[in-house]
């Protein structure tokens, strides 16, 4: 049986269920609960989330020194109280559960400690985001109180106009605390953090055209206060900026506690800069073999208008979805082809195409096998997880070596199981995409490691992706290596979940190997969907049984 007996692993999601509706006996009152149940966790966990949102000053979420040094003194409470469950003879599902829990607690104590967003990263206090993350939630180190454009249609029922003033009065108070908050030297994250102001205010400007004279007087009372406030914050920035001096990464040293106990990648940082060179060449190589392979073949055309787009972007979605399921590569559910039709693209000009939309414009199938993410967040939403702590998403982007990872890996995946067999040349482009991933996070291990500036890190990302297509457009070079220098281990997760996850299919296939279970591609890619979307090596302990990483990251071995 797969992930331990089936029926002890039916049983303990069972009493998962009755406990998290109350209707198991001992469970219907968290203050009933043992001190070593699983009730006691998920108690745990909600009262944990209540506290890690700060209370409110003016309006705003409260990220003042004081605040901080109060919290620190109270989360110790809660530390105690996890270290203090007893988890031997759970479920290893449960046992998961803990570790998450763990995870975000050590999180919050790096950020507390060392990484310090709201005082060292002034892109921290963006309030406005206009698109939906791909992934749980937004990239990088983000606000309690944020805007979330996207959520809005326009023209706005009365409801929804006051949900944006509501939304709009945060901001005034929160840039002005952020003058007070950023007291850090950090110099690449406070310069490159002064574009993510001036765009807040661009967004502004576009919420206020976009809503012209139905504007209500509160609504443009909100929205001047809101771009005044951005406007001085923008300017004390700029006036602070020569004075910053100092590194943004976070060392070597922080940066492997940070993999091991927050994002639980069982990997130091130097066995990241091995594995990401080591993927850097294999992409270059492996590119230059599949150009021999294919060097009688047509080379490959781009779209050229937006007919030509829409029709290749339709019939990839297609093909791609048909090709999941005919071959049995996922379990293809009736929300996956919905999911990636909502993120198709459109026909962008060649001399403004950033490098994903180069690649997109020759084939978009290897970018849409990418958007596996929109099929994990389709998931999430269509059936949501029986845990409450994997429910939602996790804190400080815990997930990113599962879902970047999942998304990167599984574009080698496919092409090796045969989704390119018609179109060769298009092998080509995955080991392009490949090759830029790992270029990136080449250079954002040496920027915390602060043997390079971002600037510098961006020359790697340029440098070693092929065919100069980095080079188009530097708004995407900019926005990716600012974000993986605000989030350490975000740049390199593309790759070090990729590897991962290869090393998850082959230590399960193997086990069901010695097992005499014909286990499938099916088989995998639904265990993996269904443990949710926690870090892998803690999905590795779930589906294998073998927690030996987790303890040698914790230190337990």
């Amino acid at each position: 049986m797969r992930i331990n007996d089936l029926s002890t692993m039916l049983g303990a999601r069972a009493a998962l269920c009755l406990c998290i509706v109350g209707l198991a006996a001992g469970c219907s009152r968290a203050d009933d609960a043992p001190p070593d149940s699983y009730a006691a966790l998920t108690q745990l966990f909600e009262d944990w989330r209540a506290f890690e949102d700060p209370p409110r000053l003016d309006g705003a979420p409260d990220y003042t020194a004081e605040r901080f040094a109060a919290a620190y003194e109270e989360f110790a409470h809660y530390r105690e109280r996890l270290d203090g469950i007893d988890t031997s003879g759970w479920p290893v599902e449960q046992q998961v559960d803990w570790h998450v829990v763990n995870a975000e607690m050590n999180g919050f104590d790096f950020n507390h400690r060392i990484l310090k967003p709201w005082v060292r990263d002034p892109a921290f206090y963006q309030s406005i985001w206009t698109y939906k993350s791909d992934v749980p939630a937004h990239e990088g180190p983000t606000h309690h109180a944020v805007l979330e454009l996207w959520t809005y249609d326009f023209p706005l029922s009365d409801s929804e106009a006051q949900r944006m003033i509501g939304d709009l009065e945060v901001i005034p108070p929160l840039m002005r605390q952020a003058q007070k908050n950023l007291t850090g030297n950090a110099r690449d994250l406070w310069v490159a953090g002064i574009r993510n102001i001036r765009t807040q205010r661009e967004n502004l400007d576009n919420i206020e055209a976009t809503l012209g004279d139905t504007a209500s007087d509160r609504m443009t009372a909100a929205i001047r206060a809101a771009q005044e406030a951005t406007d001085d914050l923008v300017a004390w920035l700029e006036a602070e900026a020569p004075s910053k001096t100092g590194p943004s990464g976070v060392g070597k040293e922080n940066y492997t506690w940070y993999m091991h106990n927050v994002h639980y990648v069982p990997l130091s940082w130097e066995q990241e800069v091995f594995l990401l060179q080591r993927e850097l060449d294999r992409s270059w190589s492996s590119l230059k073999l599949e150009e021999h392979a294919n060097r009688d073949l047509p080379k490959q055309v781009a779209a050229a208008t937006a007919e030509e787009f829409d029709q290749m972007a339709d019939e990839a979605a297609t093909e791609l979805i048909a090709w999941l399921h005919e071959r049995g590569v996922i379990p293809v559910k009736d929300y996956h082809d919905p999911a990636l039709r909502e993120h198709l693209g459109s026909f962008v000009p060649a001399d403004e195409r950033n490098f994903f939309w180069i690649v997109t414009h020759y084939d978009p199938k290897p970018l849409y096998s990418h958007f596996y993410h929109w099929f994990d967040l389709a998931q999430m939403r269509e059936e949501p997880h029986a845990s409450p702590i994997r429910r939602g998403p996790v804190l400080y982007n815990i997930f990113d070596s599962r879902n970047e990872g999942t998304a990167t890996g599984v574009e080698e995946m496919f092409m090796h199981a045969g989704l390119y067999k018609d179109n060769p040349r298009s092998r080509e482009l995955v080991w392009i995409m490949l090759a830029q991933r790992a270029a990136r996070g080449l250079g954002s291990l040496y920027a915390h490691a602060n043997e390079m500036t971002m600037a510098e890190a961006g020359t790697v990302h340029v440098k070693w992706t092929p065919r100069q297509w980095m080079s188009n457009e530097p708004e995407l070079l900019a926005f990716e290596q600012h974000l993986y220098l605000r989030q350490p281990g975000y740049g390199t997760s593309y790759v070090t979940g990729k590897y991962l996850l290869e090393r998850l299919l082959a230590h399960r296939s193997k086990q069901m190997e010695a097992e005499g279970d014909d286990y499938t591609l099916a088989d995998f890619y639904g265990e993996l969907n269904d443990a949710g979307n926690i870090p892998i090596s803690l999905v590795h302990w779930q589906l294998t049984g073998d927690d030996t990483d987790i303890k040698r990251m914790l230190g337990q071995h």
